[in-house]
């Protein structure tokens, strides 16, 4: 029989909350001169980060070139629905702590839509007859509900995050409170494993083409990466909701400048009149 590792993934997730919480505040002792108030870590997070793209250009963006080169279109689109019909359900349900009834009651339906109409979530029915995704989690919960975000960080292999979210998600998993839960569930070991590996090569498949964008614009990686990180979950505590697409919101009207000269923007033409 195999081992079931639901509780004891759950006790590991549990113990390393204060240890990657004691890594951060001990990197946090270094620091860069005039670092962005929103990232006092910025010199760990710097370091962090070059390691999280080494692996990730090694390991992880590998594997999700060659899912994407092996496995047709319509595949990659029924198993991406069907993640995105899981998260759906986690959205409605924060939506509702939140105080969101309109936005809970709107993710709700499109759970229960597409996960009948739509063969289990397979086919997204919900948005092709207009019902749009809204993101959500309970790090924009505890955010609605006043808590800051608390300085970024980027944690190994996870990522971009801050205080607040990479909490609310390390708790969340401890006390199997996720967009996971009902994968947990599965009493098979296997097979429940390969559903969440197949998750995390969706998940990076996903942003293939938002890496990219991030290699053609940006001068500064880490910086656009960050700046758009705490733009989009501002946004999503406002209630401003993402695509939910995988493509990057437009954030052209709140992110620095980051060209490399000091060029003032020019004057509008005057008017021949």
């Amino acid at each position: 029989m195999p081992l079931d590792t639901t509780s004891s993934t759950r006790k590991r997730t549990a113990r390393l909350i204060p240890a990657l919480a004691a890594a951060t505040l001990a990197a946090g002792c270094a620091s860069v001169p005039h670092p962005n108030p929103n990232d006092p870590l910025e010199s760990y997070n710097r370091g962090m980060y070059a390691f999280n793209d080494k692996v990730d250009r090694a390991v992880f963006k590998p594997i999700a070139q060659g899912y994407e080169a092996v496995t047709p279109k319509p595949v990659r689109t029924c198993v991406h629905n069907v993640f995105n019909n899981l998260a759906d359900a986690w959205s409605s349900i924060n939506s509702f702590l939140q105080g969101r009834g309109h936005d809970g009651i709107n993710s709700l339906g499109r759970v229960l839509f597409n996960s009948t109409m739509g063969l289990g979530g397979c086919i997204d029915v919900a948005s092709m007859n207009g019902s749009k995704r809204i993101v959500n989690d309970f790090g924009v919960t505890l955010g609605v509900w006043g808590f800051g975000p608390g300085p970024y960080i980027v944690f190994p292999f996870w990522g971009s995050t801050t205080l607040r979210d990479g909490t609310a998600s390390l708790a969340g998993l401890a006390v199997d409170a996720s967009m996971y839960t009902p994968v947990f569930a599965i009493d098979n070991v296997p097979l429940r494993n390969s559903i969440i590996a197949l998750s995390l090569i969706d998940m990076r498949a996903s942003l293939l083409s938002a890496d990219q964008l991030v290699n053609d614009i940006a001068l500064d990686r880490y910086s656009f990466i960050r700046d758009a990180y705490l733009q989009r979950r501002k946004a999503l505590v406002r209630g401003l909701h993402s695509t939910g697409d995988g493509t990057l919101p437009d954030y052209s009207s709140e992110l620095p400048d980051y060209s490399d000269n000091g060029d003032a923007p020019a004057a509008p033409a005057k008017s021949g009149n």
